[in-house]
C-alpha cells in the first residue's frame, strides 16, 4: 500500500502519526580507525612508533572489545606505551584509570618509584592528552584498589602476568583486577607465552607464561575465559633464549652482554625474530 502513496501524502501520514517509523539503528564504532587515529598522533615517540607493528594495538582493542564510551583500567602501564593509546580514545567519552606503581608504598623498589616518576612527568608534559588520566597506586599488599570496585567495564594488562608471578603475588592483582570490573566486564590479558607443559619455575626464569597458568589465575579470581586471538603470536619465536624474554626486542638484554664486536650481528639476530610469542586473552566477570 505504501508504494502507491504519493510522496506528499505520505508525509502527512508520517506527520499524523499514523504509519509507523522505524529508528535507524545505532552504527557500532570503527574501533580499529579510532585506534589507528591516535597512534598517529604527535605526542607518541618514534621509539614507541617502532613497536606498532609488533603490538597491533587496534587489532587488539579491536579484540578485547573496547568501545569509546567505557570506563577502562590499564594496569602498570610502566613507560606509557599503551597510555599513549588509551589516553586519546577515552578522552571525549570514556573514563581512563592508570594503575601504576605505588611510590610511597613500603616495598616498592627505588626504580619503581623512579619509573612512577617518569610516567607521571609524561602525563603532565602533554595535558591536552593526558590531563583526564585518573593515576591510581597499585602495589600488593598496601594498595589495591585500582578503580572504584565495580565501576570498570574493561581491565586491561600488557606483558605483566611474569613481573607479578616473579614476585609472588600473581593471585592477589588477578583479585584486584576482579574487583575493578562490574558484572559483565572484561579483563584482557596479553602475555609472553610458554609451550604447553613449561614449569613455574621456568616462566619464572624466562618471562614466558602457559596459557593454562593464566587462565588459572582468571577463573580462581571468577573470571571466565571468553576467547582467544592469534593477534599477537609469533610463529619466528621458539621461546629458548640465553636471557629469556628479555634476550628478544627491545630489550636486547643478551647483547649487551657478548663482545663488542659481535654486539651487531646478535641484535641483527633477534631483531630478526622480533617481539615475543603473546597469547592474547579475552576474560569476563560473571554479571
Amino acid at each position: 500500500m505504501l508504494q502507491r502513496l504519493t510522496a506528499n501524502r505520505l508525509a502527512c501520514l508520517l506527520m499524523a502519526g499514523l504509519v509507523p517509523t522505524l529508528a535507524p539503528a545505532q552504527k557500532a564504532p570503527d574501533v580499529e580507525n579510532i585506534v589507528q587515529e591516535a597512534m598517529a598522533g604527535d605526542h607518541r615517540s618514534e621509539a614507541h612508533r617502532a613497536r606498532d607493528d609488533a603490538r597491533h594495538p587496534a587489532e587488539s582493542l579491536a579484540f578485547m572489545g573496547w568501545r569509546p564510551d567505557m570506563t577502562v583500567v590499564e594496569v602498570w602501564p610502566s613507560r606509557g606505551w599503551y597510555t599513549e593509546i588509551l589516553a586519546p580514545i577515552t578522552r571525549e567519552n570514556g573514563i581512563f584509570y592508570a594503575a601504576n606503581f605505588a611510590p610511597t608504598a613500603d616495598r616498592t623498589p627505588g626504580w619503581r618509584k623512579r619509573q612512577h616518576k617518569r610516567y607521571m612527568e609524561k602525563l603532565e608534559r602533554r595535558p591536552a592528552v593526558y590531563n583526564h588520566v585518573v593515576a591510581t597506586p597499585l602495589a600488593i599488599p598496601e594498595r589495591t584498589t585500582i578503580a572504584p570496585p565495580g565501576s570498570a567495564d574493561m581491565v586491561l594488562t600488557f606483558r605483566n602476568v611474569h613481573d607479578w608471578m616473579q614476585a609472588g603475588y600473581a593471585p592477589a592483582m588477578f583479585d584486584a583486577m576482579a574487583r575493578a570490573l562490574r558484572p559483565g566486564g572484561v579483563l584482557g590479558v596479553v602475555e609472553h607465552r610458554a609451550p604447553p607443559g613449561t614449569s613455574v619455575a621456568q616462566m619464572k626464569a624466562t618471562g614466558y607464561v602457559t596459557e593454562r597458568h593464566v587462565v588459572a589465575l582468571a577463573q580462581s579470581a571468577g573470571l571466565s575465559l571468553e576467547a582467544r586471538s592469534e593477534i599477537n603470536a609469533n610463529p619466528r619465536d621458539d621461546h629458548d633464549h640465553p636471557a629469556g624474554v628479555w634476550t628478544l626486542p627491545p630489550t636486547l638484554r643478551h647483547c649487551g652482554q657478548v663482545l663488542d664486536n659481535m654486539r651487531r650481528d646478535c641484535k641483527a639476530r633477534y631483531r630478526a625474530i622480533g617481539e615475543s610469542d603473546r597469547m592474547t586473552l579475552r576474560f569476563r566477570k560473571t554479571p
